[in-house]
């Protein structure tokens, strides 16, 4: 059985996987708590994990995915993290990584402004420079600028990058349960910016499941907008990959912004330009699950994520689907979050319900097919 966890830290994204043979990944880290205020309702996400790894011993997690460099994806992380390209990021209760991923804007963006981001760049920059540990997403001629720059044989450490539209290395159905595939960033698309657009140049992945022979896909949308879904979906259909973008649990994109639907937030709902509307209407199957990293929804229009008009479209395409739509702030209360569970099984994703006992149930069963 394999298992994910999204945790409740208001606007940031952090969901640990692990794999049914032991493995342990973590997307992104965003430990936001604020440790001196009692009142705070976000978990404390070093020490929970910290707790997590200790219960089976270990000290690493196998694979640590920074999707972009936001604060809100890379904050505390200089603190929580065993780095091995400077000695004061290394000691005692420091959280080791076997392999790093990130986009190839990580490495070749200038300096960035947050602490944070910085010492990340710096780590993901030292194991590329080295070889090893590191895998990167899409070789942009960006990339080719900064070996040169700084002597490194890009040719060399082609077997580190992954590009779009390519299956990741290091995971295999048949060893690991699990296979990853690449769909963002696009090399291209990163070629013709002016400049970065961490958002639109993180990475994007399907996972798909295997448990007694069922799958089970989750697609973990970073923070890409519409326009960039837009080309995902454009593309893998045109390669007939329509299987790439179904999905059982999908983590939404920047917090259930309705940039990622559309260019219009709309009154009281957001339309989704047609792409994207297929991805999310077509391609998810019953039961799915759709999950908000995020504030709880509010009552009211806002000028930033989460909004309720994105909410109210995609409250909607879960109930057709006799799906769920779960705010991590929210789950399983808004006075009491807690980190949200989800099962995979051979009855595909469930999510999982934390009795006053502390012994987590399921609460739904999923037929394992196509909606």
């Amino acid at each position: 059985m394999a298992k994910l966890t999204f945790y409740p830290l208001n606007n940031a994204d952090s969901c640990l996987i692990d794999l049914s043979d032991g493995k342990k990944i973590l997307f992104d880290f965003g430990d936001q708590k604020d440790r001196e205020d009692p009142n705070d309702k976000r978990m404390d996400l070093a020490e929970v994990l910290r707790d997590d790894l200790k219960a089976v011993k270990r000290d690493y997690f196998d694979m640590v995915a920074i999707t972009h460099l936001d604060l809100d994806h890379v904050q505390g992380s200089s603190d929580f993290f065993w780095l091995d390209h400077a000695k004061k990021y290394q000691g005692d209760g420091r959280i080791k990584i076997n392999e790093l991923w990130v986009p190839a804007a990580v490495i070749c963006e200038d300096r960035p402004d947050e602490d944070d981001a910085r010492v990340m760049q710096a780590e993901a920059r030292f194991r590329f420079k080295a070889g090893k540990g590191i895998r990167v997403f899409s070789e942009p001629r960006f990339l080719k600028a900064w070996c040169d720059k700084n002597s490194v044989d890009l040719d060399a450490r082609k077997h580190l990058i992954t590009n779009a539209g390519e299956v990741v290395p290091g995971f295999t159905r048949e060893t690991n349960g699990v296979e990853f595939f690449a769909h963002c960033p696009f090399a291209h698309s990163t070629d013709t910016a002016e400049e970065f657009d961490r958002n639109n140049d993180s990475i994007v992945v399907q996972a798909t499941f295997i448990e007694s022979g069922v799958e089970t896909k989750l697609i973990m949308g970073s923070d890409v907008n519409w326009t960039m879904w837009t080309e995902i979906v454009k593309l893998t259909r045109k390669f007939k990959n329509d299987h790439r973008l179904e999905w059982d649990v999908f983590k939404l994109p920047h917090h259930c912004s309705y940039l990622s639907l559309g260019p219009e937030k709309g009154t009281t709902k957001t339309k989704p330009v047609p792409g994207v509307a297929w991805l999310f209407e077509e391609q998810g199957q019953t039961g799915g699950i759709i999950v908000s990293s995020s504030f709880p929804i509010p009552d009211e229009d806002t000028d930033q994520p989460p909004h309720i008009q994105a909410a109210e479209y995609h409250r909607g395409t879960t109930r057709d689907r006799v799906g769920h739509f779960k705010v991590t702030m929210e789950h399983p209360s808004e006075s009491s979050p807690e980190p949200l569970v989800i099962k995979i099984d051979r009855f595909k994703a469930t999510i999982e319900k934390r009795q006053k006992t502390g012994i987590a149930v399921a609460t739904s069963t999923p037929a394992p097919r196509a909606g």
